[in-house]
């Protein structure tokens, strides 16, 4: 499958899980890790982390370190997502919806070292962790 061809697959997987999210079943627990070991992982540089939801949601704050990536720009910013199995990769979104359907999109199509934050930014919020606004 062509890189074009398999961005397009991954697209329309994700599209359709997110709009069939309500009815999917939840992802295996191996997908996901607590908002505790995010925050370690992220603040030791041991892991990736994407924050997915939108411009307007990131205008509230977002954790120093992650990367901006709304699911709205996921198939024109694809590459940006490490491909290494040996790159731990964390997808958070305001609570684990949005990114537990990211992550089973990406695993699907071959990413097997995703996965998503149980609790999303709302949890990080509610432990008074620390956010900032991002420029523009």
């Amino acid at each position: 499958m062509t890189q074009t061809m398999h961005r397009r697959h991954l697209m329309l997987t994700t599209l359709a899980a997110l709009a069939l999210a309500a009815c999917s079943p939840a992802a295996p627990p191996e997908w996901q890790v607590s908002l505790d070991e995010a925050r370690q992982l992220l603040e030791r540089g041991d892991a990736v982390v994407f924050d997915i939801r939108e411009a307007d949601e990131h205008a509230d704050g977002v954790a120093q370190g992650m990367r901006l990536l709304p699911v709205s720009q996921l198939d024109k910013r694809l590459a940006e997502i490490p491909t290494d199995p040996a790159q731990p990769v964390l997808i958070i979104c305001a609570t684990q919806s949005r990114s537990s359907t990211v992550v089973r999109a990406l695993r699907e199509a071959g990413w097997t070292h995703v996965r998503y934050v149980d609790g999303g930014m709302v949890g990080w919020v509610r432990r008074g962790w620390p956010v900032f606004k991002p420029m523009g």
